[in-house]
């Protein structure tokens, strides 16, 4: 299975909704160029800024035809995966593959505490439900309120053959560290889930990130990715610092709301989350994320 495409910045993309929070075309085709153009190597369909756990399944299948159609072959276009039945992911995964998805993301089922063997033959039959499409595993432990060991990691690279790689939004850069070392000799492809890390991540190993960032800064979440590689390891760290405040500003707001916030702040006219969430307020927390967007530059 060729995984060489499965690098550098993917963005979990934003969804634009209408005002009966129907996925909102035109602007949804809009941010597909946009993030395209700002130079990420990948779009994350359906996400957790994406707002996945709003979304109905034909709702899914519709955005993901038109993400697929506007990004035309420009860049691979990813499937997020959040349900918590095996059952449900499975059906979403063959929808994606079905439908030209470039790979799935399959975040560990949210709400259940599951032990190591449950959560191996989760993943286990997911992938094999889609044995020609590429499978990235997704640890979020601060929205699962549980981490998926290396050990279990290693298991899955080693044992299931799509399952080649994986998204690691845990912020704890030893245990980034752990899943890269351990899997390093399989080809795994580890990306690092926190954009406040991704040169951190990258030093370790990891391929490139998925970052929120890219949808209202690609300019300097690419910057990063792009100097690291080319050698520039001074430039790609003072890209990560320039990056960092304007990023850390978003964590006093209501999770998922702050990417849309910055968006629209921006021009990007992103338009409002799913309720509940709501905007954020006029007040301290929309005052410092203006600050640190103007501070960078960016509006």
């Amino acid at each position: 299975m060729n995984t060489d495409f499965i690098k550098g910045v993917i963005v979990p993309i934003l969804t634009p909704i209408n005002e009966n929070e129907f996925i909102d075309e035109a602007k949804l085709r809009d941010q597909v160029n946009y993030v395209i153009d700002g130079g990420v190597l990948g779009i994350l369909a359906f996400g957790s800024n994406g707002e996945f756990y709003m979304i109905e399944e034909d709702e899914m299948e519709r955005g993901l035809k038109i993400m697929i159609d506007q990004a035309g072959g420009r860049v691979p276009v990813y499937f997020g995966i959040g349900a918590i039945s095996t059952k449900k992911c499975c059906r979403l995964a063959k929808m994606a593959a079905a439908n030209g998805a470039a790979g799935i993301s399959i975040l560990q089922p949210m709400f259940l505490k599951p032990t190591e063997d449950e959560l191996f033959l989760h993943f286990k039959t997911i992938a094999e439900a889609v044995p020609e499409t590429p499978v990235l595993l997704y640890n979020n432990p601060g929205r699962v309120n549980y981490t998926m060991s290396a050990r279990l990691v290693e298991r899955l690279a080693r044992e299931i053959p799509n399952i080649v790689g994986m998204k690691d939004t845990s912020g704890d850069i030893t245990q980034t560290s752990e899943f890269i070392r351990r899997t390093r000799d399989t080809g795994f492809k580890v990306f690092g889930g926190k954009d406040t890390l991704l040169y951190a991540s990258m030093c370790h190993g990891a391929v490139g990130g998925v970052c929120t960032a890219a949808n209202f800064m690609p300019e300097l979440i690419v910057d990063v990715y792009n100097k690291y590689v080319a050698g520039d390891l001074a430039g790609s760290l003072e890209a990560q610092f320039k990056l960092n405040p304007v990023r850390l500003s978003m964590d006093g707001a209501s999770f998922p709301v702050a990417a849309k916030d910055m968006a629209n702040l921006r021009g990007r006219n992103i338009g409002l989350p799913y309720t509940p969430n709501l905007a954020t307020p006029e007040g301290p927390v929309l005052d410092r994320i203006k600050a640190e967007m103007k501070g960078a530059g960016l509006i």
